[in-house]
């Protein structure tokens, strides 16, 4: 076949050209209703949904016609026709033609089709092409004699800049490139704007003009959407923002061009309103050069149009590929690249039952034609060329589609139900038959199936529609936009749970007296909202300031965060003042509480924390109070409140020993108890007291924040008497919640004058007196017994921490040694030795060992445990006292006994393993014992020696401590003459003892026994 050169004229066409709103299509409409008879071809089916309807206006929807590769709206004798340019004819006798957005001549995938169009389409009186200014040359160069008429934009176009989303103004349109990025900037803007509308290509056009109704309605204020927008679709857009700059043209993912932008970007600005344009999302800022180019109009002009041959051979498949091969024979056209018509082809060539089917032309042609059959599903091209087989054999022969399959493949898509991306599934199958449906001669009952299949795809696009608008619409928020815009008085209420709502619409949340307003309230609409909001606000305000005045303490509550909180809803908070007691309040109320209503209210509650601290904590505020007190009791009773009532006895012993005793009487009174380790208010020991403690003095020490905050108080609460000890955690609150820190272990400050109770009788014990209490050894020291451990509900290796951290000290002997010892002892009356472990002890009187414990803490080097000292001693002589007895040995040496004692300052001023003058202390070889009492503190010393008698009984006293410093070093200078240590005993004067009621208990026991030795 010989190729003549392609010879074409531009007489009779006129190329309208130029940027968007010029006006070009709406002068094309008027244009072609001035004729008898017109085509006009556009890009989108949208958009010739939207020209038809604008025509139909004119000249009525009898004269009209639309005519897309989906929909055929033909009325008998139309005058004008409105198509998509894939669905125009190649020849026409109509007396007007037009094509509109010509510079898609060189899009890659279509653009062939608009080349053919352009260059072979004409109408008998008038042609029209329309588009960018960039076509210019190439026009004048392939149509030689064509008018060009250049028209300027009505309005300016302008450069905003970069915006986040939730700053973007209304009536903004914002551009993405991919379905997924649509959906996920639209929920965005939901979440924080009220809404937007959704426009995707792949939209049937009733979904189409129900989202762009919405926002051209009001109803949102944004519209997302591909660059479908940037085909002409007349929008009220006064800014579009890029969301991507970035697309998928069919081949590859690319940048946009220039060109591209300023044909998306020009949707804003109408008429003569200016619009502007910008960046968001993740896309860097526009260059100066883009701007300058996209707001100037400066495009590099087109200079190849994409072309492919409108002479087919359908001599044979072969005949038909080779043709579709040919390559144009004048410059400036380029061969496209192949379509997915082609594609198919290749697919379905290699197919034996189509090849054998496609022998002759008409067949071949037919073929041609179905391949034309559009991918609506974006499926594989195998897929699709398999679906274009079963039609073709079908249609060849049975001379129409299988009617079973058609209504098959129908019927699969008719379901309203599902999500987004399901309708929008279905409603790409049903365009694919409803395509089918509307080519002539492929359907035995074409006109039933073209209802059907409109029918379905028009209740998939309601159903589309509304899924849309439920996902991406809150349309309280579009109700209040539209009455913003409308200034109107917007109506406020306040729910009984404080939401604040404007117009029905939720806008914030008022807690106590303060309004906060509701996320995405940020926007430009936030003032006048927050205006509507206040104005209801003020009249809650006051009525909410009369309840709480007129509120029970009930109402109120203290937490542990430092709140005051009125029905639940924080209204203030405290903070220190001068006085621990006397907490200063801070009202959180916004400005709308005014003057008498605020005052009333702070004063309100003032008198509840008041009274709050005056009942939890009544023994504290009492004391706080006292007037009867005076001189060293007033100063012992402040400093009691000052240290929010636990007082360490060592650092006081000074004012307790001159206290004298009507001023012990006197704070006593108050709930005052004076223990040998501490001077404190049992009543405060309880889980209420403490933790209001803790938050007075975490308010003093700016201590809300500090490690162990609050986390003590839930121990106290179980009923724990002694807890392990966090590091991390500010010592203070050990005492504050009723805790002794006494190193790897923290004990109840009641638990530890109980423990004191157990001790006494211990050191105040005769040796030689019968019965001998459990834990008594020598009336110097003591062993650690069952009852011990069971009130502080500690280990033995606890006991050791406990006891060295009260400033006892441990000497360690022998079990057979200690047995020894014990065994030799005896002589003294029973009733001596109960009388001594019975009789009521005078708290006041321990203070020589308080002495001993202020020594023993106060002169050990600074350490994290009070009792560092000694804890080198301590590990030493254990690792001797626990190490392995040699093999061969008969019998296994037992666990040495720890006799504990009051420490001394020689104690703290001993350094290395062993003792010093352990001889001098009488641990060395003595009368009763062995020689191996210095071989160190063993940590199993619990053999007390009496454990047949049980516990002891303890006396009335509740703060007695065994004989401290002074006793020991009496002794100790007692056995510096070398003598043995039982002779000291009997060296010492005897006590003068008293006599004895007749009518006691004691007599009477001491009677019953000396009758049982009879």
């Amino acid at each position: 076949m010989s190729v003549h050169p392609m010879i074409l004229s531009g007489r009779g066409v006129t190329a309208v050209l130029g940027p968007t709103n010029t006006g070009k299509t709406h002068y094309a409409i008027e244009r072609m209703i001035a004729h008898d008879s017109g085509v006009i071809g556009l890009p989108l089916r949208l958009l010739a949904r939207e020209v038809y309807t604008r025509v139909v206006e004119k000249v009525g929807h009898h004269n009209v016609a639309l005519i897309t590769g989906e929909e055929k709206i033909t009325p008998h004798r139309a005058r004008y026709s409105v198509c998509t340019v894939e669905a125009m004819p190649r020849e026409t006798t109509a007396s007007f033609v037009a094509i509109d957005e010509v510079q898609l001549a060189g899009d890659l995938e279509r653009g062939h089709i608009f080349t053919d169009r352009l260059l072979y389409l004409r109408g008998r009186g008038e042609t029209l092409l329309l588009g960018a200014a960039t076509m210019r040359p190439i026009l004048e160069q392939l149509l030689p004699g064509i008018t060009v008429v250049e028209r300027p934009r009505m309005s300016q176009l302008l450069y905003a800049g970069s915006k986040k989303i939730t700053r973007l103004p209304h009536r903004t349109a914002i551009v993405a490139f991919s379905a997924d990025e649509v959906y996920a900037i639209a929920e965005l803007i939901r979440r924080q704007r009220g809404g937007a509308a959704v426009v995707l290509g792949a939209l049937s056009p009733r979904t189409r003009n129900a989202q762009v109704a919405l926002y051209q309605e009001g109803d949102v204020e944004f519209l997302v959407a591909t660059d479908a927008i940037g085909m002409g679709l007349n929008l009220d857009v006064d800014h579009v923002a890029f969301a991507q700059d970035r697309k998928f043209d069919g081949y590859q993912f690319r940048n946009l061009n220039p060109a591209e932008l300023a044909q998306i970007a020009g949707r804003a600005g109408r008429h003569l309103r200016d619009g502007t344009f910008g960046v968001t999302g993740r896309v860097d800022p526009f260059d100066n050069e883009l701007v300058h180019r996209i707001e100037a109009h400066e495009f590099d002009p087109l200079k190849v149009l994409q072309w492919r041959t409108k002479a087919f051979d359908y001599a044979s498949l072969a005949a038909l590929k080779r043709s579709l091969d040919a390559a144009p024979t004048i410059p400036g056209l380029a061969r496209a690249l192949p379509a997915v018509d082609q594609q198919a082809l290749e697919h379905l060539s290699r197919y034996p039952e189509v090849a054998d089917l496609a022998t002759r032309p008409e067949r071949v042609e037919k073929l041609w034609e179905v391949c034309a059959l559009p991918d609506y599903r974006r499926i594989t091209p195998a897929q699709h060329a398999d679906l274009i087989s079963t039609i073709y054999i079908d249609v060849v022969r049975r001379g129409a589609v299988n009617e079973d399959f058609m209504a098959e493949q129908v019927r699969r898509a008719d379901s309203t139900d599902g999500e987004i991306d399901t309708l929008s599934a279905r409603i790409a199958q049903i365009r694919t038959w409803t395509y089918v449906s509307n080519r002539p001669g492929w359907l035995a009952d074409p006109t039933h199936w073209q209802e059907k299949t409109r029918e379905i795809e028009d209740r998939l696009s309601d159903a589309l529609h509304e899924r849309l608008t439920k996902r991406f619409v809150d349309r309280r928020t579009s109700v209040l936009m539209k009455r913003l815009r409308e200034n109107a008085m917007l109506e406020a209420e306040i729910s009984v749970n404080g939401d604040v709502f404007v117009e029905g619409h939720h806008v914030g949340q008022l807690t106590g007296f303060r309004f906060t307003l509701a996320t995405g309230g940020d926007g430009p609409d936030a003032k006048a909202v927050q205006g509507a909001a206040q104005k209801a606000l003020a009249l809650e305000f006051e009525a909410r300031a009369a309840r709480l005045h007129a509120s029970g303490n009930g109402d109120l509550a203290l937490s542990s965060d430092g709140l005051v909180r009125w029905l639940g809803d924080p209204v203030a908070r405290l903070t220190a003042s001068d006085h621990v007691m006397r907490p200063r309040v801070i009202l959180l109320a916004d400005e709308q509480l005014q003057a008498n209503a605020r005052e009333h209210v702070v004063a309100r509650i003032e008198r509840f924390v008041n009274h709050h601290i005056g009942t939890v904590l009544k023994p504290l505020d009492d004391i706080s109070r006292a007037e009867d007190l005076e001189g060293l009791a007033k100063g012992l009773a402040f400093q009691l409140v000052e240290n929010l009532g636990v007082l360490f006895r060592r650092d006081v012993a000074e004012d307790v020993k001159s206290l004298d005793q009507d001023g012990r009487a006197s704070i006593r009174k108050y709930g005052v108890r004076f223990g040998a380790y501490h001077i404190f208010l049992p009543a405060l020991l309880k889980p209420a007291p403490a933790e209001l403690i803790t938050l007075l003095w975490a308010l003093k020490n700016d201590g809300l924040d500090k490690a162990g905050y609050g986390d003590l108080i839930p121990m106290l609460a179980a009923g724990r008497t002694s807890v392990v000890t966090d590091p991390s955690f500010e010592r203070t609150f050990y005492k504050l919640a009723g805790f002794r820190f006494l190193g790897k272990r923290a004990v109840r400050i009641d638990i530890l004058e109980r423990l004191a109770d157990l001790i006494r009788p211990l050191l105040q014990w005769k040796p030689g007196a019968q019965p001998r209490p459990e834990g008594a050894y020598d009336g110097r020291r003591f062993t650690a017994t069952t009852s011990m451990l069971s009130i502080l509900g500690a280990t033995p290796d606890d006991m050791e921490e406990i006891l060295k951290g009260l400033g006892y000290r441990a000497d360690s002997v022998k079990a057979e040694d200690a047995a020894a010892f014990l065994a030799s002892q005896g002589g003294a009356a029973a009733v001596q030795a109960e009388a001594a472990a019975e009789a009521p002890a005078d708290h006041d009187d321990a203070d020589a060992s308080v002495e001993s414990e202020a020594s023993a803490e106060a002169e050990a080097p600074a350490s994290s445990e009070p009792v560092a000292a000694e804890t080198d001693v301590a590990v030493a002589d254990v690792t001797v006292a626990d190490a392995p007895v040699e093999e061969g040995a008969e019998a296994a040496e037992a666990k040495p006994v720890l006799l504990w004692r009051p420490g001394t300052r020689q104690d703290n001023q001993r350094q290395g393993g062993r003792h010093q003058g352990d001889q001098r202390r009488g641990s060395g070889p003595r009368q009763g014992h062995g020689q191996g009492q210095a071989q160190g503190e063993g940590r199993e010393g619990r053999e007390g020696g009496g454990r047949k008698g049980g516990a002891p009984a303890r006396g009335k006293r509740h703060d007695g401590k065994p004989e401290g410093g002074q006793r020991q070093d009496r002794h100790d200078r007692h056995d510096r003459g070398g003598k043995p240590a039982a002779a000291k005993f009997e060296a010492r004067p005897p006590r003068k003892e008293k006599p004895i009621d007749p009518d006691s208990p004691f007599a009477k026991l001491a009677a019953l026994k000396e009758q049982m030795k009879k």
